[in-house]
């Protein structure tokens, strides 16, 4: 089985978050696609299959499936734009959450996501303990969603991640807050995940975009996920659907020994 391992979200390898890529001709045993995640041991592995006139695409962690993956769904689009799909313009996905589309403009690409703007929750003790910083606000949706006034804050988090796993609210944590370079930065931890921190968070932009377009009051965002590894995001909030887009570079293709 070929796959593709591809750093999205920024424009050099060993930048942005890395993900491999499985285009395939039918559907492996889910145990299988698991064992697989597991043994690359990167945040997420994509599976695709072409289904007439889309592609099914699923995500796995080394933990488990999830239902919504940003980075490697651009990982994927590269894969098949670049390899796959060279004249087209567009992609369609058939996803756990419903359709999803990727285009690319020049060495751009962008998706098209759900737009799922967090809803506030009380901002417990236990979030600032977490984190090692009190958040000004908090919101969940699948993920917690913690915000900060500045920029700096997010960036020095040391957060317990021994504790931020034993939070009962959220898969993940989302933090975040307001910048002068960007429209905003934000980091995410998924230790339930098998994931301490991951680099670069597409899924969890679904969320940033609605609420920081409607805070700053505008459709257009520049945005920097500030882990070690950074990631890059022109971003545009379109009501019930977010676009948001990067570059992505092929670091390696393999062949494993799985018929």
């Amino acid at each position: 089985m070929k796959f593709y391992l591809v750093d999205a979200f920024n424009d050099a390898v060993f930048k942005g978050n890395p993900a491999a890529v499985y285009v395939l001709d039918q559907w492996p045993a889910d145990a299988v696609m698991q064992q697989l995640a597991l043994e690359h041991h990167l945040s997420e592995t994509a599976f695709t299959v072409k289904n007439g006139d889309h592609y099914d695409l699923r995500w796995f962690t080394p933990e488990q499936e999830i239902d919504l993956c940003g980075h490697a769904s651009l990982a994927t689009a590269y894969v098949l734009f670049t390899y796959y799909e060279p004249a087209a313009d567009k992609l369609s996905f058939q996803t756990q959450k419903g359709p999803l589309f990727a285009t690319r403009s020049g060495e751009t690409y962008y998706l098209d996501f759900p737009s799922l703007m967090p809803k506030p929750i009380e901002n417990k003790p236990a979030f600032a303990a977490a984190m090692g910083s009190a958040p000004t606000k908090a919101y969940l949706a699948r993920d917690l969603f913690l915000v900060y006034d500045t920029a700096a804050t997010v960036r020095q988090l040391q957060p317990d991640l021994a504790k931020v796993k034993a939070l009962t609210q959220g898969l993940g944590v989302i933090v975040t807050a307001p910048d002068t370079t960007f429209d905003f930065v934000s980091r995410a931890f998924y230790p339930k995940l098998q994931v301490d921190e991951d680099p670069v968070t597409g899924s969890a932009h679904s969320n940033l975009i609605p609420y920081w377009a409607q805070r700053l009051g505008k459709h257009h965002l520049r945005a920097q996920q500030a882990s070690a590894r950074v990631g890059l995001l022109d971003c545009e909030w379109r009501g019930d659907r977010v676009l948001m887009g990067g570059h992505a570079v092929l670091f390696a293709t393999g062949e494993n020994t799985l018929a």
